[in-house]
Order: structure tokens, then C-alpha cells, then sequence
């Protein structure tokens, strides 16, 4: 039986709007692992249990995890995993509202990078959606600039480097399948998991005065296991979702979709952790959604002006 090609956009938005529901549902929960055990631990424990995970899909014939090209695969695990990195840190720091402003600024960089990295020409559209998805950045952020935590840039540090590896996957994976691509991701996580616990077992720092980002292994999990476990099992799932997304819709029509998790993640926090926001970040929120969306759909025209 025919496919129609038409129903693919409303099959690819409805797969990433699950997966952000998923994700931002479930990354809440990081705030609650980071009383427990450090961010190195944490991956590192969750990729032990989502990499036999994704092996198992792959046996049930969801998709293979061998690479096309190994080396291109792996530039872009390390370039995400690095974004991943920053993401989480921050989501064990600061409400889960920050923290997505900050990762959400990844299509400022995009178009910056192919701006001027790569010579692609932006008209006032995509320029206006910059300005104003930055000026949302800061006002979800709300920088102290009389005590600045450098902290804070933590997300945007996160966003930068989800730009580089959407570049990435465009440039150099493309063909790859959804698997392979997961694998990746989940595997360099829990390399560098390993390398940071490893760093911090070789340097430690007190439990009392270390934060999620510095501290060390724990050897008690019990009270965190089933937060880890879950936070494998969904996001291999919300991460599939998203590949797969990305594969059968058109990347910028997409990729607006990917928004909503602001929506999801911040009501969630909202409900379960009463992380209120207040009046100007919901708006600054609202900025950067509408400036991504801009940039996406414009970037799909593909005209110079725009």
C-alpha cells in the first residue's frame, strides 16, 4: 500500500510532540537525582541501562546500531553529548525553565554558525528572530549582573553545542538510521560519565561542599535507581521519537514542534515542585518559541531575504 506523503508532517509532529511531553515530564526529575548523587554518576549509570535497552530494540528489528561511517557518527555523539552535558548540569542547578531557555537558543546559533561560518546570507526576518529570541534568553535567565554566576550560561553553553551537532547530523549522518544515531549518543554519554567519575574519584571533593557538578560516587543509590531507570527507559523512547520525527517530517517544519517542551516541562515542574514563573519569564519563554519558530520557517523558505 502507498504511503501519502501527506500525512507524513502530521505523523512527524505528533511523534515530537509525545517525545517533548516525555522529556519534559521526566527531566524534572534530575532535580531531584542531583540531591543524591553528581552528574557524571548520573549518566553514566543511566547509559548502563539505556545502551542494553537500545541493543534490544535494535534485536526486535527497529533498526540497526552499526554506523555508516563511524568517524561522522561519532563527531556528532561527542557534539551533542557535550550539549547533553551542559543541559543536565544545569537542570541539577537552576528550574527546569532556565534550563531549557538556555538549550532553546540553539537556533540563534545555527543561524549564526551558517551565517558566518558558513556564508549563508540572512535577510531582516531570521536577524529580528535572533535579537529576539536572545532578548528572551535573558529575561527567562534573569542575570544578576551586580553578583554574576557564570552558571547561568551553563544552558547556553548547552544550546551552542546542540546547534553544532543538528549541524552536524545534517552535514555528515545523513542515511544514518535512527538506532545507530541513539547509540551513539547514549554510548559517549557514558564515556564521559565514566571519565568524570573517574576525575572525581582521582580528585575528590567533599560531599558537603561539592554540588552536582563536582561530586563524586556515591555508593548508596537506592533512594535514585528508579529515577535513573526511568529517565533511560523514557528518553531512549523520547529520543527515538525525536530522530524519528526529524526523518519522516521536513527538519524546519519539525523543529518548531520541539517548543512545546517548554510548555510540558515548566507546567510539570509547576505541579509537582510548585516552580512558579513569573509574568516576564512567561513571556521571555514565549519569545523564544516564536523566535525559533520564525527562524525555522523562514530558513525552510530558503529565500536570502528572509
Amino acid at each position: 500500500m502507498n504511503r501519502d506523503f501527506k500525512t507524513e508532517p502530521v505523523r512527524a509532529a505528533i511523534l515530537m510532540v509525545i517525545a517533548m511531553a516525555l522529556i519534559g515530564v521526566i527531566d524534572n526529575l534530575i532535580s531531584l537525582v542531583a540531591d543524591h548523587i553528581g552528574l557524571w554518576q548520573f549518566h553514566l549509570s543511566r547509559a548502563m541501562l539505556a545502551v542494553p535497552l537500545i541493543l534490544l530494540l535494535s534485536v526486535a528489528g527497529l533498526g540497526t546500531i552499526k554506523p555508516n561511517s563511524f568517524w561522522r557518527v561519532a563527531v556528532r555523539s561527542m557534539l551533542l553529548g557535550v550539549s547533553m552535558l551542559c543541559y543536565f548540569g544545569a537542570l541539577g542547578i537552576m528550574p527546569i525553565a532556565q534550563a531549557l531557555a538556555g538549550l532553546f537558543t540553539s537556533p540563534i546559533f545555527i543561524l549564526l554558525i551558517t551565517a558566518f561560518g558558513m556564508g549563508q546570507r540572512i535577510g531582516f526576518w531570521r536577524i529580528s528572530a535572533a535579537v529576539l529570541g536572545f532578548t528572551g534568553t535573558i529575561v527567562v535567565l534573569q542575570p544578576d549582573l551586580e553578583a554574576f554566576d557564570w552558571a547561568i550560561l551553563l544552558p547556553v553553553a548547552g544550546g551552542f553545542f546542540y546547534a553544532l551537532s543538528a549541524i552536524a547530523t545534517r552535514a555528515l549522518c545523513e542515511g544514518e538510521s535512527t538506532l545507530s544515531l541513539l547509540f551513539g549518543t547514549m554510548a559517549t554519554l557514558g564515556i564521559f560519565g565514566a571519565l568524570g567519575s573517574l576525575w572525581f574519584w582521582m580528585v575528590p571533593v567533599p560531599f558537603e561542599a561539592a554540588d552536582f557538578l563536582t561530586r563524586g560516587w556515591v555508593t548508596d543509590m537506592t533512594s535514585v535507581i528508579w529515577m535513573i531507570a526511568a529517565q533511560a527507559v523514557v528518553s531512549v523512547g523520547g529520543v527515538f521519537l525525536i530522530i524519528r520525527a526529524y526523518q519522516i517530517g521536513e527538519a524546519s517544519y519539525v523543529s518548531v514542534f520541539e517548543y512545546s517542551v517548554m510548555i510540558f516541562g515548566p507546567l510539570f515542574a509547576w505541579v509537582a515542585f510548585g516552580q512558579g514563573l513569573g509574568p516576564a519569564q512567561m513571556v521571555g519563554i514565549a519569545m523564544i518559541a516564536v523566535a525559533g519558530a520564525i527562524i525555522a520557517l523562514r530558513s525552510r523558505s530558503g529565500s536570502v531575504s528572509s
